[in-house]
């Protein structure tokens, strides 16, 4: 399709924690120009051009469930865990909250999904996502004693990167990314399941042309799915305007009619 391929050396992550690409390759892309990073599994439905970037007020998606931290019973809280980490990197921690939202409830607490980030300029960015993510794997504070770094670790430190570069939750306009203009879609289930007809027409219609359908042939979740006809026996299952709140209820439908695929 024309697109440029950059290769990058992993040298502090790799296969022990793969995660970690996005924050190595950041280092190979221009120094100084404006970048947007979107996860491998994100179908581009509308022009990127219209989206209107402030690139000096970095963010990410949106698109999460509270997925980190799990508080232990004992305690620390939500509130206790990550002020430990905003202090470990001298950040203020109350200026990151939304007081919309109830103490020691999880969206009162910065915490995106790494599925998009942006910012003007990769170097500045990937420095600093680099050093946050190294030194709370090597070094982690007694409030995540009890927590699971593995595959969080991205997703933990990136909300300290935005808040650290003068980014936050509400730098960008809602209903571009994650909504017209990008669909962070995860695997093809999902995406049958509760996706937009936007989106499956947009899939279809990119699947479509020969040149490209000899590749994703290739891809037995993409040939079932998108050739074969299983998305739509996925999307049956389902009443797109209702749907489970949480993935996991999906997953499981998914799972007990046989139709889940990597």
């Amino acid at each position: 399709m024309g697109a440029e391929i950059v290769p990058f050396e992993c040298k502090h992550f790799g296969a022990d924690y793969a995660y970690g690409n996005k924050i190595e390759m950041l280092s190979v892309l221009p120094k100084g120009e404006p970048f947007v990073f979107f996860d491998t599994d994100t179908l581009i439905t509308d022009n990127l051009m219209e989206v209107p970037f402030d690139f000096d007020r970095p963010s990410a998606s949106l698109r999460r469930e509270g997925t980190w931290p799990k508080p232990p019973l004992y305690g620390p809280g939500y509130a206790g865990i990550w002020k430990s980490l905003y202090d470990k990197f001298g950040l203020d921690f109350d200026s990151s909250l939304d007081l919309s939202e109830p103490d020691e409830y999880w969206k009162r607490y910065l915490y995106f999904n790494a599925g998009f980030f942006y910012y003007k300029c990769p170097h500045a960015f990937g420095e600093k996502f680099l050093e946050y993510a190294l030194s709370v794997r090597r070094e982690p504070m007694p409030e995540l004693a009890c927590q699971e770094l593995t595959p969080w670790l991205d997703q933990i430190v990136l909300p300290l990167v935005i808040h650290a570069l003068g980014g936050g939750r509400d730098t960008l306009d809602p209903g571009y990314l994650d909504g017209k203009t990008s669909c962070h879609y995860r695997m093809f289930p999902l995406l049958y399941a509760r996706e937009s007809q936007h989106v499956i027409e947009t899939l279809e219609a990119v699947a479509a042309p020969n040149k490209i359908k000899k590749v994703l042939k290739g891809y037995d979740a993409i040939k079932r799915n998108v050739y074969q006809g299983r998305g739509e026996k996925v999307r049956a299952l389902f009443d797109q305007n209702h749907m489970p709140r949480r993935e996991q209820a999906i997953r499981n439908r998914i799972k007990s009619e046989g139709f889940w695929m990597r």
